[in-house]
């Protein structure tokens, strides 16, 4: 059958359109959103980077984060959303109707660590609080106060530009990732009950990598966590006269080293797998060996096999160590924490057009997965699509320098670890909204 020519040109348009439905990026004009994005990010700085020291300098531990909690939701009020405090115990959700068009969930997580700062910025964190029953100083050296300002940043652009989307926000402000038990908490508390559940998902990390920067991947980008504590029972007695004792502070030590055999010998070379042994508790004076030595730890894994493979050898390498010592057997407790994060693997691909039209060549994918456990994985697992990306934070100038001395750059969890402010917020709130923009699109 021959088509007329207006007819085949109408056959080739719906072809096309039909082509391009399922990439609504191909709707979004990315410089013409960016530039929009600026201009807004540039009138709110000033008090996005008041935010943002406010908490750096006065940070909060897990499920303690009731000023921060009452920053981020006032913040959040002030541009219209409907505000519910104290899900999951500190939680914040914010949510922000704008018609119809899906739902969307953009997280933060809030909690900071238990470590001394020494930075040395004149926002510097020197906040105590109590930790495991001692008090300790309280440090944001994760970026979480970076992520904070990011995601109030992203709540101001996208009101400012509501004529150009559709759906509902849900905005969460979540407690205490660093125990990733925050999401958890969250979820048990009615997060998607309660509130709508989202059919789309966005998160973000700050990380050792050149401010500007963002990085992505589909699939795997964190590892599984699983907390490890061994209690090595002893016979204490006087240092000088170690004959009479059983000594736990010896079993430690050797646990420590020998643990490390199950990563070298026990698990295919190939395969990721970490433990690491944190902290050591034992004794009170150089002269007396204790009755009890307390080790806490991590193990990090991606692949289910090895990871029990790694448990196995863990409970093996401490029951060995204590019948070498004569000793009772240890207590060892290993609970699953945070399961990896798996991107989306179409919405990643989405993502990533709109990042590499945003950010050009500072837009890459990741080559494998990182290393660190993540519980945004909770809200994958209960049903939500998502994108987890990465955006960097450091000076460049700063980092080459230190290349060239052969220093070490500080990382998260680093004391010394100090986003940028100004290019770490704009990039993390730039490439945030455009993230959003492009599954919202009228």
């Amino acid at each position: 059958m021959t088509l007329r020519p207006s007819a085949a040109l109408c056959s080739a348009l719906a072809l096309l359109s039909l082509a391009a439905a399922p990439d609504r990026a191909a709707a979004l004009d990315v410089a013409e959103a960016k530039a929009a994005i600026g201009a807004q990010f540039d009138g709110a700085y000033p008090k996005l980077d008041a935010l943002y020291k406010d908490i750096h300098a006065h940070p909060e531990l897990g499920f303690q984060e009731t000023q921060t909690a009452a920053k981020l939701a006032k913040a959040l009020r002030a541009l219209g959303f409907t505000v519910t405090e104290g899900v999951g115990k500190t939680g914040v959700v914010g949510i922000y109707r704008n018609g119809d068009g899906p739902v969307v969930l953009v997280r933060t997580e809030m909690d900071a660590l238990p470590m001394e700062e020494k930075t040395g910025l004149p926002y510097a964190s020197k906040a105590k609080a109590v930790w495991n029953g001692k008090e300790t100083f309280v440090d944001h050296a994760c970026g979480h106060d970076i992520h904070m300002a990011s995601w109030v940043g992203t709540a101001q652009a996208l009101v400012a530009m509501k004529d150009r989307w559709s759906g509902t926000l849900v905005f969460i402000g979540q407690p205490s990732e660093e125990t990733v038990t925050g999401a958890r908490a969250m979820l048990e508390d009615g997060l998607f009950t309660r509130f709508p559940k989202p059919d789309y998902g966005f998160g973000l990390h700050v990380g050792p990598l050149p401010a500007g920067q963002v990085a992505y991947k589909p699939g795997v980008v964190s590892s599984n966590s699983d907390s490890l504590e061994v209690l090595f029972k002893g016979r204490g007695g006087h240092g000088a006269m170690p004959s009479v004792t059983i000594d736990p502070v010896m079993m430690a030590a050797r646990f420590v080293v020998d643990v490390q055999s199950v990563i070298s010998r026990e698990k295919d070379p190939a395969a990721f797998g970490i433990v690491t042994v944190g902290a050591i508790q034992a004794g009170s004076a150089g002269n007396i060996i204790p009755d009890q030595a307390l080790l806490r730890g991590t193990i990090r894994t991606y692949d289910g096999e090895v990871r029990t493979k790694i448990l196995e050898g863990v409970q093996r390498t401490a029951d060995g160590v204590a019948a070498i010592a004569g000793a009772p057997k240890p207590d060892v407790t290993m609970e699953a924490g945070g399961k990896a994060v798996v991107n989306d693997a179409d919405l990643t691909a989405r993502t990533a057009r709109v990042f590499k039209a945003a950010f050009g060549d500072q837009a890459f994918e990741l080559p494998a997965p990182g290393t660190a456990s993540e519980d945004y994985s909770e809200y994958i697992l209960a049903g939500v699509p998502s994108v987890f990306f990465s955006i960097g934070g450091l000076d460049p100038k700063m980092m080459a320098e230190a290349r060239a001395k052969g220093a070490p750059i500080p990382a998260n969890h680093s004391p010394f670890f100090a986003p940028v402010p100004e290019p770490s917020i704009r990039t993390g709130v730039t490439a945030m909204t455009l993230a959003v923009l492009n599954v919202m699109e009228k």
